[in-house]
């Protein structure tokens, strides 16, 4: 791709990415990422070579910089297999941003303030002009669940949230009390499932607690109930999840 006019005032430079193409749809999901990598530079030459065969809208390194890969009227390759609410076709409904952090792999760590600044204000952009949700800024693992941890529990959704940039509810304190957990079957457990789904994870409806619904549970967690991501469907994750669904706006 040749060089392109940035789409937000908030961009510091642009690095064309090779890999994107027609989008079929208006974005209505911002989708934030971490990059996983050891280093920013080898992460920014990967999302732009062609034969990676991923790409994504936008790059927040730790400095607060942004870099913009893709223009958004572009699609470009950043979600992979994934689904919310039911639509399959991630890719061509969102705007990827991809923040800078090594990620679990390669010593997972706080995201540093200028980083957090900058994400929040390229974000209310990016959402003002658009129109896109607060229920629609999501985490990439809150759609591809059973491949994706990022941007992972140490992201601060409350500090965007206090921002006016997605949707968020203080979570129930944890208590020592048990919990659903994998190998358990009935009603509970499709009751989990369904309020789950409703939310907008991707998730079959069966009353089995298997690998699935764990991995889904664990996704839910590292974005609304970070302090502990274990999979197991305690009190404070049931009820902080009901009061996600009470808090969401009518559509």
């Amino acid at each position: 791709m040749t060089a392109f006019a940035p789409d937000s005032p908030l961009v510091d430079e642009v690095r064309p990415a090779a890999n994107h193409d027609e989008r079929g749809a208006e974005p209505d999901i911002l989708l934030l990422h971490y990059t996983g990598m050891e280093t920013a530079e080898g992460a920014v030459a990967r999302l732009c070579e062609e034969a990676s065969k991923v790409s994504c809208h936008y790059v927040v390194l730790e400095d607060g910089r942004v870099l913009q890969l893709v223009p958004e009227g572009l699609r470009a390759w950043h979600a992979g297999v994934s689904s919310w609410e039911g639509e399959t076709g991630v890719n061509a409904r969102s705007i990827g941003v991809e923040i800078v952090n090594p990620g679990h792999e390669f010593g997972y760590r706080d995201f540093p303030l200028p980083q957090v600044d900058a994400i929040i204000a390229l974000a209310r952009d990016i959402c003002a002009r658009w129109r896109i949700l607060p229920e629609r800024v999501l985490a990439h693992s809150d759609v591809a669940p059973q491949r994706k941890e990022d941007p992972g529990e140490k992201f601060p959704w409350d500090r965007l949230a206090a921002a006016g940039v997605g949707h968020w509810v203080a979570p129930t304190p944890i208590d020592d009390g048990g919990g659903l957990a994998e190998g358990e079957e009935g009603d509970p457990v499709e009751q989990l499932q369904t309020l789950l789904s409703l939310y907008g994870y991707g998730l079959e409806i069966d009353g089995r607690f298997g690998p699935v619904t764990a991995a889904v549970v664990r996704a839910f967690q590292r974005h609304f109930r970070p302090a502990r991501v274990d999979g197991v469907a305690d009190f404070s994750t049931c009820d902080t999840l009901r009061n996600l669904l009470a808090a969401r706006p009518e559509r």
